[in-house]
């Protein structure tokens, strides 16, 4: 008798333990993803002077806002970019954008980190107004300066 006193309490804060587990935690949050959208490299590099008479070869990507397709419109019928240029709709503005604002800076800009994320905030700020490209980030995969 004494084993049913002790066990019957026993059983049921396990059972509350277990209510409180399964039913009354909250659920877990969902997964932050790093990069908000997808991340689209122009295909064709730029080689560009800048203003203190180097040279920059650079590689772009941007990180498209999420529902911004890469695809050009008119979907399988459309013609194929020309040579170089990849599928987003308004590559040729982005790319214009990047030149404008690259060549207008120095080689030293462009190695310090803190110029290259000034020189990105300065593209992203130039696509956003002058294009209709949704776009969260401007990435530099690759960068040298001669």
């Amino acid at each position: 008798m004494k084993s049913k006193k002790v066990m019957i309490p026993l059983i049921a804060v396990v059972l509350l333990g277990l209510v409180a587990k399964f039913v009354l935690a909250k659920p877990a949050p969902e997964a932050k993803h790093k990069i908000d959208g997808s991340v689209y490299v122009l295909p064709k590099e730029f080689l560009l002077n800048l203003d203190d008479g180097r040279f920059a070869k650079l590689d772009v990507a941007l990180v498209l806002a999420p529902g911004q397709s890469s695809a050009a419109a008119g979907g399988e019928s459309a013609p194929a970019p020309p040579e170089g240029f990849g599928t987003l709709e308004q590559e040729a503005a982005v790319r214009d954008v990047v030149t404008d604002v690259v060549t207008d800076q120095s080689g030293d800009d462009l190695i310090s980190a803190k110029g290259r994320e000034k020189i990105k905030h300065e593209i992203l700020m130039g696509i956003r107004s002058r294009t209709d490209v949704k776009v969260n980030d401007v990435l530099f995969p690759d960068v040298a300066v001669q």
